[in-house]
């Protein structure tokens, strides 16, 4: 008697207390395997909502079934983050079902990554934001065999997420330039990832300059931008501090001097690997690191540092001192 008593206070008093204190500090995936341990940990775990407001099914099979009863638990009631990042058995039935099952578990939803889900479309993409209202994080890179996701997914992200802050559409490459230029619907946007948007302009780029707030742009591969569009990016996002234009060869040092000009609080990370006709840095070069902030105007304000070491000649002032 002694002995049961002594475990159901050990149950009631010490187990909530050691898992107050270690819960916080494990995966979510353990945290799950320990709710099947007992049910007095079951209980202390599902009393602490701060433990359920991410749910984590990358990689795992059948995820498109486990989101579903996942989200029918009342404890992911409050769910902010949901990592579907290569996970297999995911299609658009189960973003509809979830729309029409789970509406209240989706009002708090702020981050959605479906990287790398290829069975996505229109359609799922449709349901989900559709759903979502408090969304500000949306992923879908490398959904490279999904030839069903089109400019009218896109364009559903775009006006059904307006409080957007990072969007990340890395190696989809299908939409139209059109569907490119409704980004500047996002007043909240900061990050902005395009690689490979092979058919994104000068034109479309313009429009997304209109996102003033922009402090990280990818468009590496986005082979048919040229000065026009990112001298409009350097004038309209004065913010910025990452910009990749990896491979593009249409930009030349012009774009560069503007940057100068437009970013020289900002801006540390310049990646300009791959952009043939900048001539005034060394051919072949890696990542360009560009600290404005910290530099100052040297001598010869036409050299370009190596380490610490002058060169060859960079361009016009306002210098522009690349770290390679």
């Amino acid at each position: 008697m002694e002995e049961a008593e002594a475990e159901l206070t050990w149950n009631r008093e010490t187990v909530p207390k050691v898992l107050k204190i270690v819960s916080t500090r494990l995966p979510q995936r353990d945290l799950t395997s320990l709710l099947l341990v007992s049910p007095w940990i079951l209980r202390t775990l599902v009393s602490y909502p701060s433990l359920w407001l991410v749910l984590d099914l990358r990689e795992m099979g059948n995820a498109g079934n486990r989101l579903i009863a996942a989200l029918s638990l009342p404890r992911y009631r409050y769910v902010k983050q949901i990592k579907l990042e290569f996970a297999q058995d995911i299609e658009d039935k189960h973003l509809e079902l979830l729309k029409s099952k789970c509406l209240d578990s989706l009002q708090n939803l702020e981050s959605l990554n479906l990287n790398g889900c290829q069975k996505i479309s229109d359609n799922g993409i449709e349901a989900i934001t559709t759903a979502c209202p408090t969304l500000k994080v949306f992923s879908i890179y490398w959904n490279v065999r999904c030839i069903k996701l089109t400019d009218r997914g896109l364009q559903q992200i775009l006006l059904e997420c307006s409080s957007l802050q990072s969007l990340n559409v890395y190696a989809v490459s299908g939409f139209t330039d059109e569907a490119y230029k409704r980004i500047s619907l996002l007043p909240h946007l900061k990050c902005l990832d395009l690689c490979g948007a092979q058919n994104l302009s000068d034109e479309g780029l313009a429009c997304i300059a209109n996102c003033s707030k922009l402090v990280s742009l990818n468009l590496t591969w986005c082979i048919r931008v040229t000065d026009v569009g990112v001298i409009d990016v350097a004038q309209g996002c004065t913010s910025l501090e990452f910009l990749s234009l990896f491979g593009i060869v249409g930009v030349t040092d012009k774009c560069l001097e503007v940057l100068s000009r437009s970013s020289s609080n900002t801006l540390t990370t310049l990646d300009v690997n791959g952009c043939i006709g900048i001539k005034d840095l060394l051919p072949n070069k890696v990542t360009v690191n560009m600290d404005f902030s910290t530099l100052s105007m040297p001598e010869d304000p036409y050299a370009i540092f190596n380490a610490g070491q002058i060169i060859e000649i960079c361009f016009l002032p306002p210098l522009v001192k690349a770290i390679l």
